[in-house]
């Protein structure tokens, strides 16, 4: 029998792009399909060939939702993949959302491009069109949680609750040499407050681990809670918009259940809070009826509150002219919108409007990644280039890291610490080089096991000692 390898063919080094190519032979199964973005050179992997003939691969997990674990799919698909795709039911829902919305997005920036001339390339193209990403869609293979489920030959996965986003999971990957292979996808926290903790590793041979915030500690959400309030109310003092720059899935939700819980205990001004993004308004509507129908990853206590995400002065934004009505408007307001990077979306347009003036706040409340929009701000840049201009920064810019959804250092080892046993090794993925080595030392240190941080396009053998 062939030993199975492991190949990081993304998120090694860098905290986007994940992609991990389990293969045996001629037996190939994908572990996440994720756009890698941030950076320009980073940005230029997608346009790379994949590393094998997509064609040949048996099948491809998907963990979760987010654009940098599945928004690669509709390009292998393109390039001639046909084999099924793992996922979770509300994974598959909300993939449903993602994936057309980001390849509109490729193809407006693709034809923007084209009408104003800055891009190098005549004519520039979109990474893939709308079309392969309903294509890709239609080779999702809904899985339930917990439940073991043969995706090739050899290779049986079970999917189980990681808490990061509505339907993400880890993957247990049995392999036909008897050794397992856990990969934690993006794990999440323990105090979200709609999601269940993620649960434990349980047994594992191997465990491949992100490391996002491999190197810190969040603050208590409560502080991030009560900074929110500070900055909406002195901003809405001097007459300013809130501008939250959020991803559509998820933290969106967690923005609108904290500001209901603010305005319940009357700390919310009473001020217009726009939703400024199709997508997150589909993935609102899908939370909504995974909160009606109770499913399995989502906390006892939120199932079926049917006003759980329900603000006053709450307001759906669809259309652009919309849009554009709410940027003009005077008065103050909390806009939130994509993306939460700030690297694209409606919100560059609140952005270019708002970032000159001192009255108004940008509040970011995820992960910035390295050569991001969004992490040129949080960094103090004085200007900032949005549609091929540049944009003076004179307005309060707030990073509230609490909100993140995203397990930080120590909530990340105790994850590790409920494997069963020591595994072979633990592979620190998904994280900038400092937050993984940070990691890797307290995994070293504090639970004295072996410890690697993969570099990109490395080979590492998932043999166990002593096999055949």
């Amino acid at each position: 029998m062939t030993p199975w390898t492991l190949v990081t063919l993304g998120a090694a080094g860098t905290v986007t792009g994940s992609r991990f190519l389990l293969e045996s032979g001629d037996r190939r199964v994908l572990i996440d399909a994720g756009l890698f973005q941030g950076t320009k050179e980073l940005r230029l992997r997608n346009w790379e060939a994949f590393a094998v003939d997509p064609s040949s691969l048996d099948a491809i997990v998907i963990t979760h939702a987010h654009l940098d674990h599945c928004g690669y799919l509709p390009r292998l698909v393109n390039d001639g993949f046909t084999g099924r795709v793992f996922v979770t039911h509300d994974t598959g829902r909300l993939m449903a959302v993602v994936l057309p919305d980001s390849a509109r997005l490729l193809e407006e920036e693709a034809g923007h491009a084209n009408q104003y001339g800055h891009s190098r390339h005549r004519p520039a193209l979109p990474l893939y069109t709308e079309d392969d990403a309903w294509k890709a869609l239609d080779l999702l293979v809904s899985t339930p949680f917990s439940t073991s489920v043969t995706v090739a030959d050899g290779v049986d996965v079970t999917f189980e609750p990681a808490g990061h986003i509505l339907g993400s999971a880890a993957a247990h990957v049995r392999l036909d040499d008897d050794s397992t292979i856990v990969f934690s996808g993006d794990l999440g926290r323990a105090n979200h407050p709609l999601l269940n903790p993620p649960v434990g590793v349980g047994a594992a041979d191997w465990v491949v681990i992100e490391s996002t915030y491999g190197d810190r500690s969040h603050d208590p959400e409560t502080t991030a809670v009560d900074r929110l309030a500070e900055v909406i109310g002195r901003t809405v003092d001097r007459g300013g918009t809130v501008i939250i720059p959020a991803f559509a899935v998820d933290r969106t939700e967690v923005i609108l259940y904290h500001l209901r819980r603010l305005a319940l205990a009357g700390r919310l001004p009473a001020v217009p809070v726009y939703v400024d993004s199709p997508m997150a308004l589909d993935a609102l509507k899908i939370y909504r009826s995974a909160i009606v129908d109770a499913a399995d990853d989502l906390r006892g206590e939120v199932r079926s509150d049917r006003q759980l995400l329900d603000i006053p002065h709450l307001e759906a934004i669809r259309d652009t002219d919309s849009s554009k009505r709410i940027s003009a408007q005077p008065g103050s307001s909390i806009i939130i919108a994509g993306s939460g990077m700030a690297s694209g979306g409606r919100v560059l347009h609140h952005l270019a409007r708002c970032l000159p003036e001192s009255r108004h706040s940008v509040v970011m409340v995820g992960f910035q990644a390295v050569g991001s929009r969004g992490r040129s701000l949080v960094d103090g840049a004085d200007s900032v280039k949005i549609h091929g201009r540049y944009i003076r920064v004179r307005a309060e810019i707030c990073d509230l890291g609490g909100f993140s959804v995203h397990a930080d250092a120590d909530e990340l080892i105790a994850w590790l610490k409920s494997a069963d046993h020591a595994p072979q090794c633990v592979f620190i993925v998904h994280g900038e080089p400092d937050a993984s080595l940070a990691l890797k030392r307290r995994v070293d240190h504090e639970l004295d096991w072996t410890a690697a941080v993969p570099r990109h396009a490395e080979r590492l053998s998932l043999r166990r000692p002593g096999a055949a």
